[in-house]
């Protein structure tokens, strides 16, 4: 069967999505350009871009997705994975698969492991006071809240059911048997689930792995789901960040509890969408590889 004709786009039509991609991650990106050339560091924002690899430069730039050909003067003419399609250029699908399949077939299996599972809301963000527990230093430049004893008391109070690895990784020694669970990077897949705040955040990674096959609009719009997650993440955590402009959701109270509980819900709402829309574009990509073997 032959692939289908792609949808064509002229320069008058991509353009301006391009310029408002661009425009939309530069909210973030000019800052953080800013604070780095300064030798400014922010203990919220710099996650964005020192956690996740995406480089700024590379996140601006706005992709189509598969089976769309560019028509006019479109720079992806010289990026990777890009070729010639008549008068235009598209995404070359085959050669994408051929360089990044496993990911693809991982990031699917990931995301739609992860989409089958409830959310589990009860977490309350104790993984980053679990990184702090018992040490005598802290991961970011600022005071901890309830200092040393209090934050340790917090932890000792509250049961941690951390399904996250590249959360639980980071738990300080004394903290690791507290935790519920075990994840591992090999029970990610069998662990993963959709209401865990870092679950929401790595959407925004498994949008840019899949990069450049992800249109930038579901780039943009998985960073901008982890940049607000990342906020309420450390608003909610043990550090005192009031001087940066943050107020604290205080998890040790009942009415911190129930703020908490009440965005991560919101949160795992949205992240379900982007979720599914991702899964679509994995299987978009599968197809078309089949489509072209076949």
């Amino acid at each position: 069967m032959p692939p289908p004709s792609p949808t064509v786009l002229a320069e008058g039509e991509w353009r301006p999505r391009a310029q408002a991609h661009a425009e939309r991650v530069a909210v973030w990106t000019v800052p953080h350009g800013a604070r780095r050339r300064a030798g400014v560091a922010h203990p919220v924002l710099d996650f964005l871009f020192t956690y996740y690899s995406e480089p700024p430069g590379r996140l601006a730039r706005w992709h189509p997705g598969p089976g769309v050909s560019l028509t006019g003067s479109a720079p992806h003419a010289g990026w990777r994975w890009y070729g010639p399609d008549g008068g235009g250029v598209r995404l070359d699908v085959d050669a994408f698969l051929a360089d990044r399949g496993d990911t693809v077939r991982f990031v699917r299996g990931l995301l739609a492991a992860t989409a089958s599972r409830p959310a589990f809301t009860g977490c309350l963000g104790l993984h980053e006071w679990a990184m702090v527990y018992r040490d005598t230093g802290t991961r970011h430049a600022v005071p901890l809240r309830l200092g040393q004893e209090g934050t340790d008391a917090v932890v000792e109070s509250h049961p941690i059911r951390c399904t996250h690895y590249d959360a639980f990784r980071f738990f300080t020694p004394a903290a690791v048997p507290r935790n519920r669970v075990r994840p591992t990077r090999e029970t990610q897949s069998r662990l993963e689930q959709p209401g865990c705040l870092h679950a929401g955040m790595d959407l925004y990674k498994w949008a840019y792995k899949l990069s450049p096959a992800t249109p930038g609009e579901l780039v943009a719009d998985c960073f901008e789901l982890a940049a607000e997650i990342r906020v309420l993440d450390m608003r909610a955590s043990p550090y005192d960040l009031r001087d940066h402009g943050y107020e604290p959701v205080a998890i040790e109270t009942a009415e911190g509890k129930a703020e908490y509980v009440s965005a991560q819900r919101g949160f795992a709402e949205r992240g379900a969408v982007l979720r599914t829309r991702l899964v679509e574009v994995c299987d978009d990509l599968l197809t078309a590889g089949r489509t072209v073997v076949g």
